[in-house]
């Protein structure tokens, strides 16, 4: 047996024996012994993969929600969007986290639309974090910029382009690595997304997806790992989730956007991009927009929401009592989750966009049947 399983394992042990032993034998269990056994043994565990882009903020949410659920045991994996996908798609996760929308080809793979269901949690900025030694401002940069230096078109720092954006900065003659995501990745669908509006050719030659072939630079699995090559590799540039450059202490660019102007990613202007996102809804339901290059002085322009993936009827979790745990946690972080957000450089849902969310939530069922809508867990303290 596991480690990990002895403790439960433990204390099912112990609130059996105290059922069979307490009425007269030997050593029954005191009061609390045995609630905190009954509680062990009834502990649900929900298990979730995907999107390296929001598994900060996903944990912090775990740690936070278990202190006001202690009952329920969630666990989060960053292997990738695709991996995420994968795993949601085979049923072996309770939910999938992606940055990307699910592909018709992925819909198909799971019998069509209307089985899984897309649920915006948070919105997030893709930056440009590089490594450039003696520079101590940020650097501009404009997505045209962006696709040249990543299809190895601009090959040095020192650049004639870079230095046009850049009046007064002294820029090294230093070659450029770019890093990118070596996965299936959500932050590389989004990246590569607004890139193909800034440049034909790059919409020509590499295109746009989850993974793509790129034509230089050095890959790394997970935002994770692309941040830690742009830390420890002297001109290198990533594009990683804002809040990995953050933790890092990576320096990160501002992006020129649709009205001209160049805007650093933060929750405020990642947030001024989500502001048209679900005004015109979708004839097929899904709650799903493009957020990158919108309208706005304020906007940042690689911005993007990141979904949860749950079946529309949740009999792939086996119990209702799972299927209740999964969607009070799900509200949970819709609701009281929201305001560690901004905390962790994500831009919360905003009223309007949360209230379209939660009533999608509110339509999941378990084997046919609506689930009862359950309260929503306290607050921590």
């Amino acid at each position: 047996m596991a480690i990990r399983s002895r403790p439960a394992f433990f204390a099912r042990s112990l609130f059996a024996l105290a059922l069979i032993v307490g009425a007269g034998g030997i050593l029954p269990l005191t009061a609390a012994e045995a609630s905190a056994a009954r509680a062990t043994a009834n502990e649900v565990r929900l298990a979730g993969a995907g999107a390296t882009f929001p598994e900060s903020l996903y944990k912090r949410w775990v740690v936070e929600y278990q202190k006001a659920a202690p009952t329920v045991a969630v666990d989060y994996r960053g292997i990738g969007s695709g991996g995420g996908i994968r795993a949601i798609t085979d049923k072996t996760v309770a939910f999938a986290g992606s940055d990307a929308p699910l592909t018709k080809k992925e819909i198909e793979a799971v019998g069509g639309e209307g089985v899984l269901v897309e649920l915006p949690m948070v919105a997030g900025g893709v930056v440009p974090a590089y490594n450039v030694p003696g520079v101590d401002q940020p650097l501009n940069f404009t997505g045209e910029v962006l696709a040249d230096i990543f299809m190895g078109k601009i090959a040095k720092w020192n650049d004639p382009k870079l230095a046009e954006l850049n009046p007064g900065v002294k820029l090294p003659e230093l070659a450029i690595l770019p890093a990118y995501r070596s996965d299936g990745s959500g932050t590389t669908f989004v990246w590569t997304s607004y890139l193909a509006t800034q440049s034909q050719t790059f919409k020509d030659q590499i295109g746009t997806g989850k993974q793509v072939k790129w034509p230089v630079g050095q890959g790394g699995q997970g935002n994770p790992n692309v941040a830690a090559i742009v830390s420890q590799t002297q001109g290198a540039i990533g594009y990683i989730e804002q809040n990995f450059a953050t933790m890092n202490k990576i320096p990160y660019g501002a992006v020129k956007n649709a009205a001209g102007k160049f805007v650093k990613a933060s929750p405020e202007s990642v947030e001024a991009a989500t502001s048209t996102a679900f005004e015109k809804p979708r004839d097929d339901g899904r709650l799903i927009a493009n957020i990158w290059n919108g309208p706005g002085e304020g906007a940042y322009p690689i911005a993007a929401f990141t979904y949860i993936i749950v079946y529309k009827d949740l009999r792939n979790l086996g119990s209702e009592q799972e299927a209740k745990a999964l969607t009070d946690y799900l509200r949970w972080s819709l609701t009281e989750g929201q305001r560690f957000a901004s905390e962790m450089d994500y831009a919360p849902l905003d009223s309007g966009v949360r209230e379209q969310v939660l009533g999608a939530l509110d339509a999941l069922t378990f084997k046919g049947q609506p689930l009862s809508k359950v309260a929503t867990a306290p607050s921590p303290k």
